[in-house]
């Protein structure tokens, strides 16, 4: 059994259930191992199984992105492509993925939420190829977490909307980013 194994028995229950420790002792039972290693399976509880299964999200979002050759294209469009690739991947999860924000949306779990928020903000620029290292890689990150926040919403709407407007609401985010000013030549 591996762990990224277990944390997609206990996404397929979290379809159904919601995030719980049912769930989680379920996924175990459904990867045939006992509930009773709850505790050791998932240490950090149900809101620790939330933050491992965006860790795989991002990781499994990274390497599609990098496995596409995204050279041709200017970094909006490869924000895009990674917010694409991402919501793609989480179609058939939608309802685990309400479930998770709702659990992350409790008080208690706001440093898990800004982690995820963060750590996907970041897997995000690095599929889009970013490799800043100054001061603009904090504000590339807390724009992308926005842009993807505000889309990710967008598409959990209640009247779930088809992934054509959901991909126009976000070329309409990034449309609204500031453009670079051109670099002035001295005389």
């Amino acid at each position: 059994m591996t762990d990224d194994a277990l944390i997609l028995a206990a996404v397929a229950q979290a379809n159904h259930m919601g995030w719980t420790r049912e769930t989680l002792r379920r996924a175990l039972e459904d990867q045939g191992e006992p509930a009773e290693m709850l505790d050791n399976a998932f240490p950090r509880g149900v809101a620790g199984a939330v933050e491992a299964w965006c860790a795989l999200a991002d990781r499994r979002m990274e390497e599609e992105a990098t496995a596409e050759d995204m050279t041709g294209l200017r970094t909006p469009q490869r924000i895009r492509r990674a917010i694409e690739l991402r919501l793609r991947a989480a179609e058939p999860d939608r309802e685990a993925l309400r479930a998770a924000t709702a659990l992350l949306a409790l008080p208690w779990n706001i440093p898990v939420a800004l982690r995820c928020t963060a750590n996907t903000a970041s897997a995000i620029w690095y599929a889009a190829g970013d490799s800043s290292a100054d001061f603009s890689w904090y504000t590339r990150r807390a724009t992308v977490a926005a842009i993807y926040a505000a889309t990710l919403a967008y598409w959990m709407r209640p009247q779930t909307p088809e992934m054509e407007d959901v991909l126009e609401f976000l070329d309409r985010r990034l449309s609204e980013l500031p453009k670079p000013k051109a670099k002035q030549q001295h005389a």
